[in-house]
């Protein structure tokens, strides 16, 4: 790690839509603590615009080399899904520490060989769900914690987006060999991961998933209810058919219903807190809200990973912490294909969805997810 006064070295291995979005801008806000030293893609042309744009010295199309030469300390991995274990696990072994996009791996196994490269004190893996990172959502995680709004009980999950054909014709999207899974893997999962991170570890998920308008190998919708181990239970759907796209979770207390709806991203303003019946003081309804307004970004995500950096300590989104969503994503796709519930201490080497959602029997999957398409044809 550089000395304290030091900015990080970081590289970008990908060069695509959601390092130029959402990365760069990222790492720029982070000012004099960091510096973008090289990019990173197999596309040697995208990689030169993506660092001609934002001024970045160096530009690679091997990783190896590029790790070698650059010698980063934080290593952004912006690639489609199926490389990511391949690069994060090459950073590691460089002594970078890794910030990765999500879906974090292709399967619980890949991400359980990551945790292997990682080292006490660093470098760590973490990935990319900035949803947690809201002043609305901190606020909430607070008063889970502390009790304030009563205990939970009720939740509800909603990715609904609309992603139409063309979206598909990208060739590792829709392929349960290169994108893992449909909307379940790719999409929900960033407010499922909000949903797991406020109310904690998960018992039991029953679910469906069918392909009903989209050519693809997966699914395009799922539903799933969830028993949480603190006995609240939760509806999750996920699904890229809905022409009123909505992120939406639900949060009913004993005192308390707490709500966000936005697309992408929220601040304060998406945040609705709404008091049971007997709840009348209103100076404690008043202090539900945060006073601060951070909004969810790759932004606030970043700036707890560099201090974890600077502390040598494992930051959030890592390890088990970061595998709570994998987990509860693997069962999803077992529950659905297999038509039974799951349990969350199924989820062990032996048994083959850990190894592949499709749980390696790719035709299987297929025929219980795409014959939904057909009786609605």
């Amino acid at each position: 790690m550089p000395a304290s006064s030091s900015p990080f070295r970081v590289a970008v291995v990908g060069a695509g839509g959601i390092a130029k979005a959402c990365h760069l801008p990222a790492l720029a806000a982070a000012g004099n603590s960091v510096r973008v030293v090289a990019v990173c893609d197999v596309d040697s042309t995208r990689a030169h615009e993506l660092a001609d744009a934002y001024d970045i010295p160096g530009r690679h199309t091997d990783l190896t080399e590029m790790l070698a030469t650059e010698s980063p300390d934080l290593v952004v991995v912006a690639t489609p899904p199926v490389a990511h274990r391949e690069a994060v696990t090459a950073a590691l072994d460089a002594g970078a520490w890794v910030w990765c996009e999500k879906p974090p791996t292709l399967s619980l196994a890949e991400y359980d060989e990551i945790t292997a490269h990682e080292k006490d004190g660093g470098p760590y893996a973490s990935y990319v769900f900035q949803h947690r990172f809201g002043s609305a959502a901190r606020r909430l995680r607070r008063h889970i914690a502390d009790g304030e709004l009563g205990a939970p009980l009720v939740a509800v999950c909603n990715t609904l987006w609309y992603r139409g054909h063309d979206y598909f014709e990208v060739p590792w999207r829709g392929k349960w060999e290169t994108e893992g899974g449909g909307p379940t893997m790719g999409h929900g999962i960033h407010q499922m991961d909000l949903l797991l991170s406020l109310l904690g570890d998960w018992h039991e998920v029953h679910a469906v998933a069918a392909t009903l308008g989209r050519r693809v190998e997966t699914e395009d919708v799922s539903f799933a209810i969830v028993r949480f181990a603190s006995g609240a239970v939760g509806s999750i759907v996920n699904s890229v058919l809905s022409p009123r796209e909505t992120s939406y979770l639900r949060f009913d207390f004993g005192d308390a219903t707490v709500e966000v709806e936005h697309l992408y991203g929220y601040d304060n303003s998406h945040w609705r807190w709404t008091p049971a019946p007997h709840v009348t003081d209103q100076d404690r309804i008043a202090g539900w809200a945060p006073a601060e307004n951070t909004g969810s970004s790759h932004r606030a995500q970043l700036a707890t990973l560099l201090a974890a950096m600077s502390a040598g300590e494992r930051p959030l989104v890592s390890g088990a912490d970061g595998r709570r969503v994998m987990e509860l994503i693997t069962a999803m796709y077992q529950s659905a294909i297999t038509g039974r519930p799951v349990t969350r201490a199924e989820l062990v080497e032996t048994n083959p969805f850990y190894h592949s959602l499709n749980g390696g029997d790719l035709p299987t999957a297929l025929s219980r997810l795409q014959h939904q398409e057909s009786s609605h044809a």
